[in-house]
């Protein structure tokens, strides 16, 4: 099967697959966004995460923490209250862990050059934990994420550890969070339709002259700090550590 056969292939078998995940759509603030993609020849999302404020209930002990020993107590895409904290707190029976996660993307890539192009749109958007593998198959993901997370203990064995002015203080933090979050998938989006408008998503490519519009460059390069590209936005709103390209086998 040809490259471009076994990618349609993929493609077909992906979009057409339900969605297993707990809320079983994807999420609004993305949704413009997730279907952009898939409109493109050259790319489809594999699964996505607008960013969360989640708590849950470990069961275990947290050196043998699984999925499926664990429970959620509260989930939401948006802003939180801390009235919406405490009442989950009254159902923690184990260790508690209230948790911001933020936007993730995942999107297989028909060439390197194709995973370059998104690679440069999330870096510029502020997801500068972004990373491209490449499988033993052939299959090109790239996937869009950045550190812009909080991870706290609440309680343990069903006791809470925290004063009710701490965890109203850590709904505050992570509301903050995530409306960086939204701030950056709106840059993200924005970012996307000027690379496509541009052509950058053509088969070839890009060109010397078009290069510095491309935005994808390799971290060792970078050691112009004054160049910046249309997408690009100030260090201070996008504090988070810069990656590198990854070439991992699959497991």
């Amino acid at each position: 099967m040809e490259k471009q056969e076994a990618f349609s292939h993929w493609k077909q078998q992906s979009l057409r697959k339900a969605d297993v995940s707990k809320k079983g759509s994807v999420d609004e603030d993305i949704e413009e966004t997730v279907r952009l993609i898939n409109q493109q020849e050259r790319y489809f999302t594999t699964s996505s995460c607008s960013g969360r404020v989640i708590m849950i209930n470990e069961t275990l002990d947290s050196s043998i923490i699984q999925k499926q020993n664990c429970s959620w107590l509260f989930v939401t895409h948006q802003l939180c209250k801390p009235d919406d904290v405490f009442a989950a707190l009254k159902n923690a029976t184990g260790d508690v862990v209230l948790k911001f996660e933020p936007f993730v993307l995942h999107v297989q890539c028909h060439k390197l050059e194709d995973a370059q192009i998104l690679h440069g749109v999330a870096i510029n958007s502020g997801f500068r934990n972004s990373g491209i593998t490449v499988g033993k198959k052939g299959k090109i993901i790239m996937a869009v994420r950045s550190t812009h997370g909080l991870e706290v203990p609440l309680t343990q064995n069903g006791k809470c550890l925290v004063s009710q002015e701490y965890i109203e203080f850590l709904v505050q933090t992570a509301n903050r969070k995530m409306e960086e979050n939204k701030r950056r998938i709106t840059r993200f989006h924005s970012c996307l339709l000027k690379a496509l408008q541009k052509g950058d998503c053509a088969h070839d490519a890009p060109s010397k002259e078009q290069a510095p519009s491309c935005v994808y460059v390799r971290r060792r390069k970078r050691k112009d700090r004054s160049r910046k590209s249309n997408c690009s936005s100030s260090e201070e709103e996008h504090s988070d550590s810069e990656p590198e390209l990854t070439l991992l086998n699959d497991p």
